[in-house]
């Protein structure tokens, strides 16, 4: 069992930075690979970004490669997803998420944990 708290959402405008972190609780966080979601007004649930659970492979959503990052602490329980240059098409609810699993997650569907979401709010 995996339970996910985000922080760090708020409003910025466009060219900003925001870094969103989400911290696990359970002793298997680090068997997990994570990965951010985001779901816009009207959207549906949207891939953003995936680690694996060494951190040593990510893979990035074309909208978002070259201005976000993902990274994660294993000795903190904490991954975190730096956003730069938002846009704002970035707005909405972002979702740090857990699963199982090899490749990246980019369906909803793939995902066995959900945090609580955060929200990201860019102005134009």
């Amino acid at each position: 069992q995996v339970q996910l708290v985000e922080h760090g959402g708020g409003l910025v405008q466009a060219g900003d930075s925001l870094r969103l972190s989400c911290v696990a609780s359970g002793r298997t966080f680090s068997s997990y690979a994570m990965g951010w979601v985001r779901q816009s007004p009207g959207k549906e649930h949207e891939f953003v970004a995936t680690i694996s659970w060494s951190g040593h492979s990510t893979y990035y959503a074309d909208s978002v490669k070259g201005r976000f990052t993902i990274s994660r602490d294993n000795a903190k329980k904490t991954v975190y997803l730096q956003m730069n240059s938002l846009n704002p098409e970035g707005t909405g609810v972002y979702y740090c998420a857990a699963y199982r699993g090899y490749r990246p997650a980019l369906v909803r569907e793939s995902y066995d944990y959900w945090g609580q979401g955060t929200q990201v709010t860019v102005s134009s």
